[in-house]
């Protein structure tokens, strides 16, 4: 962690919704006059698209089925866990961009299933912005949550984080029914060792869960809406945190423990930014202080 260069890092699995999240600090940033640099998880995959496939193939003639994105096999931990370290140190680093499709691909050029070319971090940053699958991972070679300085977890239950990355990847990416339930069931095993762990090393955990029967996720033909969900705030180190304040402007919200507010998931927008400009600002006023 780092006074002078914080760093905020946002994890979650594929399809949890961490995307969105990213948008409401975005709010914050623009609110608060904030400028950060930005991280994409998906940047320190090891493999392109054609990469990855092939890999996939030869460890399936192999005999493993569960050769996946979420492993340390296919990531580059050790250079994630290096440009964190970097950046808190000296406020510099270098990432680049993984092309997901067409629009993206006319935004930073090259072809969809790339990447772009290593490039250095934006200049005088006030802090570091990381969203995606391992921004809290820990292995017994990698510690990358060690060089956070705000670790928010992005956690639907599980069904439902399953029904959201079935409708994204079949309406966004073309995928089948039957392709998006390969896959999951191939993460099955990284994302128990490798995904999970994560969660604990976090200092909030949004974690949604639906109020409508979502017992087949496969078959579901809509994702559950905001209305027809909760959501529950665990906070690792609730001291400081303000809940009779909270209680009082996020209507219908009650605590379940002592370090865990839930709310109607249509309030998860206003309990964000209540929670958590409080804290982004006090990063940068430690910053601030420092220099």
């Amino acid at each position: 962690m780092s006074r002078r260069h914080p760093i905020i890092s946002v994890t979650g699995s594929s399809g949890a919704g961490t995307t969105s999240v990213k948008k409401t600090f975005e709010q914050i940033f623009r609110r608060e006059n904030v400028t950060a640099a930005f991280i994409e998880g998906d940047a320190f995959h090891r493999y392109d698209r054609a990469e990855m496939r092939s890999k996939m193939a030869d460890e399936a003639e192999r005999g493993n089925s569960h050769f996946s994105h979420f492993s340390p096999e296919t990531n580059l931990f050790e250079e994630l866990a290096k440009t964190f370290r970097e950046y808190g140190e000296t406020g510099t680093g270098v990432t680049r961009h993984y092309v997901h499709d067409a629009e993206e691909a006319a935004l930073y050029g090259g072809e969809p299933g790339t990447f772009t070319r290593w490039a250095p971090l934006p200049d005088n940053s006030d802090l570091l912005f990381y969203e995606g699958l391992h921004g809290a991972v820990v292995t017994d070679r990698v510690n990358v949550a060690q060089y956070a300085d705000l670790k928010i977890g992005v956690v639907p239950v599980i069904n439902l984080e399953w029904i959201q990355k079935l409708h994204r990847d079949r309406a966004h990416r073309g995928y089948s029914t039957e392709a998006v339930t390969d896959t999951i069931l191939r993460r099955m095993p990284d994302y128990v060792n490798y995904i999970c762990p994560q969660f604990t090393e976090t200092d909030i955990n949004f974690q949604r869960i639906p109020t409508v029967d979502t017992s087949n996720p496969f078959i579901a033909r809509w994702i559950p809406t905001p209305d027809e969900s909760m959501v529950v705030i665990r906070l690792k180190n609730p001291r400081g945190i303000d809940f009779p304040y909270l209680l009082s402007m996020i209507p219908h919200s009650f605590m379940s423990r002592a370090n865990s507010i839930v709310i109607p998931g249509s309030k998860l927008d206003l309990a964000m930014q209540l929670i958590l400009t409080p804290l982004i600002l006090q990063l940068i006023e430690r910053k601030r202080r420092s220099l």
